[in-house]
């Protein structure tokens, strides 16, 4: 006989929902939980942000944001209309009726997920009947059920019976003009039937279209895509990255190759060799399922050959420069090195995992004078020591012996510095060809 009490609760939950009558929680505020806990304030939920970072929480509620995806103006709209708060952790309060679980699953040796068992804690000690709990950081299959879920039960509450839970991948595109929160498909599975329904009705109200929320059988699943679709590109860049340099050797231009065979309407995806993959997705997610295979005594040796050429790219680079300079008679040591890009990808303000600081550490090591040129980014750190950005539109071409672009950006123009004789390696294929400039 069905339990009146979860179909009484279930079709309260809904009726809520859809009056906006629910409060959203998202733990923690970067690069994933800002957009999401401004995308379901947007929606017209009261929503609360948690975040160990008092002085993060300061200055989001003064309207200042943190990251290029969430503007000022959009945060201080829902500040304005008293739909966003951000809470200094720890504990849950005021207490949300769903959930989302944003933190950071870093990977060192093996993977750290002491952030997601201390959000799962807190929410362990609000917990109650009928609350959503939708788990979005990335890790291996098995998490949600063998760490969240135990954490979670600690209530004396049973996951799938008296509260929802499941999994959902974020897909964030940092810096996309293209791709955003709002159409981005999403994923999800619940560790029950109900739990799959629940959290896929909160999550696509917070996005604006349940069109976009794609229920799969179970949390493994989901945490299994994410981590596909990252593996799937690591192995396809390294793949390109390792042809980059066999056409190199084969006085053939690698750009051309691809852009041919990108010609055939079906059965090509289009990858760009470069400095290899950087931020928080590429390098790190398929490490986590590298590491569950083990325990299944299962080598992903693709995974592993791929990650091996991408860290590689960055010393292959360095000497490619030091071959263009030995040619054109000049040592790299003393040299005077103009880096173009410091992010990991074109147009963002982020240096995680950036393989453009690895260039410019072997640089330095080599005894060249090292500078950048990124407009996001006003300052890095190279070898141990700090280095500003440099003004391309003030820069005097006088005072460099090469230019290595690391990584493209919009409306680059380096005429001056050619005009003047400076020659440059393009490992991101930013400019077109001429005697001046060798690309990757």
């Amino acid at each position: 006989m069905p339990d009146t009490r979860s179909i009484d609760r279930t079709q309260e939950y809904m009726a809520r929902l859809s009056t906006r009558n629910l409060v959203i929680g998202v733990i923690g505020l970067g690069y994933t939980g800002l957009p999401l806990a401004l995308a379901a304030a947007q929606a017209g939920f009261t929503t609360f942000g948690y975040d160990h970072d008092a002085e993060l929480c300061a200055q989001l509620n003064r309207g200042v944001s943190h990251i290029s995806d969430v503007t000022n103006s959009e945060l201080r709209a829902t500040r304005a209309a008293d739909l966003f708060t951000a809470v200094p952790a720890p504990g849950l309060s005021p207490v949300p009726d769903v959930v989302f679980l944003c933190v950071p699953t870093p990977f060192g040796q093996m993977p750290d997920l002491s952030y997601v068992r201390s959000a799962a804690r807190s929410v362990a000690k609000v917990l109650r009947p009928g609350m959503v709990v939708i788990a979005q950081s990335t890790s291996y299959p098995g998490t949600t059920t063998e760490i969240v879920q135990p954490l979670l039960e600690e209530s004396g509450l049973r996951a799938g019976q008296d509260f929802a839970l499941a999994f959902s991948p974020e897909r964030i595109d940092p810096g996309s003009s293209g791709w955003n929160i709002h159409n981005t498909p999403r994923i999800i599975g619940g560790v029950s039937e109900e739990s799959t329904t629940l959290a896929a009705a909160a999550l696509g109200a917070v996005l604006g279209d349940p069109a976009l929320v794609l229920p799969v059988r179970s949390p493994a699943v989901a945490e299994f895509a994410k981590l596909l679709e990252n593996s799937y590109r690591l192995v396809n860049i390294g793949l390109i990255n390792e042809l980059a340099m066999l056409a190199h050797e084969m006085g053939i231009d690698i750009r051309e190759v691809i852009d041919a065979a990108a010609t055939k309407p079906y059965g090509f995806q289009a990858f760009y060799p470069g400095v290899g993959p950087g931020g928080a997705c590429i390098p790190e997610d398929p490490l986590y399922l590298a590491w569950k295979a083990r325990s299944y005594e299962f080598d992903t040796r693709l995974i592993g050959l791929a990650a091996e050429q991408n860290q590689g790219m960055a010393r292959y680079i360095f000497v490619r420069v030091l071959e263009m300079m030995s040619k054109r008679g000049t040592a790299l040591g003393g040299s005077r090195v103009l880096c173009i890009g410091a992010g990991h990808k074109p147009d963002i303000a982020d240096t995680r995992h950036s393989r453009s600081l690895r260039v410019m550490e072997l640089l330095a090591k080599s005894g060249a004078r090292v500078d950048y040129s990124d407009a996001l980014i006003t300052t890095v750190e190279v070898d141990g020591h700090e280095h500003k950005n440099v003004d391309l539109s003030t820069a005097n071409p006088a005072d460099f012996d090469v230019i290595v672009v690391l990584v493209a950006r919009e409306n680059l123009d380096l005429s001056r510095f050619l005009a003047a004789g400076v020659p440059v390696f393009d490992a991101a294929h930013a400019l077109a060809g001429g005697t001046q400039v060798e690309h990757l």
